[in-house]
């Protein structure tokens, strides 16, 4: 067996762990991420393996390696047994700036088109809902505004409402690809998890925009519609870009409050 043999094995066993570890890190950036945008929040548990696996398309090891890196970080705490789970423990530490440059910067301008093409498809919704909505369409975007505004902080609830608003008025356009490709745009603003970014303040402020696009929506007024669309949708927008901002742009002295627990995580909500 050659020495050129030999060396060329070594080099690819060499590059597998050092893959895995690199989708392993990525993921946990993105986790880290989704924590200073609220799109999870202290004291809330995780999806499961198997499901954060399907929603972020990777291996349950990558996602088993990556929330023991959070783990490890502060980020999270893993209980076994009865009741048990992943649970958050802090949305910003000493790894948040570092890791949401990795995880915007990377496609950070994809990103940014991304978001355009969601608020002008959005807007499409709500106009086409509003010039197609049927009675029977009516109870079920009441019921998912009313949802929305009873679930008050509750993370989880306050996540699968918002959802079911916005499926809601899609469902009103009467074309299901419409609807399709709202959940799809959701999950990929999301950077892969279901739900947008959450604060109590913006939570605040979605409440009632979700009145007001629903209201322009159930009156058949197409061109209000996309309009409050065009607002609603722009606070995730500014959201993300806000952090981005906040870690692209710092230099290294202004990291040193990273790690200070009375220094505020940056502003938190979306839509």
């Amino acid at each position: 067996m050659s020495a050129d043999g030999d060396r060329r094995r070594a080099e690819v066993a060499a590059l597998r762990p050092l893959i895995a570890e690199t989708a392993a890190a990525r993921i946990a950036d993105r986790f880290i991420t989704a924590f200073a945008l609220g799109q999870f929040v202290v004291g809330q548990r995780l999806p499961t393996l198997p499901e954060l696996s399907s929603m972020l398309e990777v291996s349950q090891t990558t996602v088993r390696e990556a929330i023991a890196r959070l783990a490890a970080l502060g980020y999270v705490r893993v209980q076994r047994g009865r009741g048990g789970g992943t649970f958050v423990l802090s949305q910003w530490g000493p790894a948040s700036d570092s890791g949401v440059q990795r995880a915007l910067g990377e496609s950070w301008g994809t990103l940014q088109e991304t978001l355009d093409y969601r608020s002008l498809v959005e807007q499409q919704i709500a106009r086409t809902a509003a010039q197609r909505i049927a009675a029977e369409d009516e109870p079920r975007i009441r019921r998912a505004v009313q949802a929305y505004s009873d679930a008050g902080t509750d993370r989880n609830a306050s996540r699968l409402a918002d959802l079911e608003v916005h499926q809601a008025i899609a469902a009103a356009t009467h074309n299901s690809q419409l609807a399709e490709l709202s959940m799809r745009l959701q999950h990929q603003v999301g950077l892969g998890f279901h739900g947008e970014p959450f604060s109590e303040d913006v939570r605040r402020r979605a409440v009632d925009q979700h009145a007001g696009l629903a209201d322009a929506v159930l009156a058949r007024q197409p061109e209000e519609a996309a309009r409050l669309a065009r607002e609603h949708f722009a606070l995730t927008e500014e959201l993300l870009n806000a952090l981005h901002d906040r870690t692209v742009h710092v230099d290294g002295a202004a990291r040193a409050d990273d790690s200070d627990p009375s220094t505020p995580a940056p502003p938190t909500e979306g839509a």
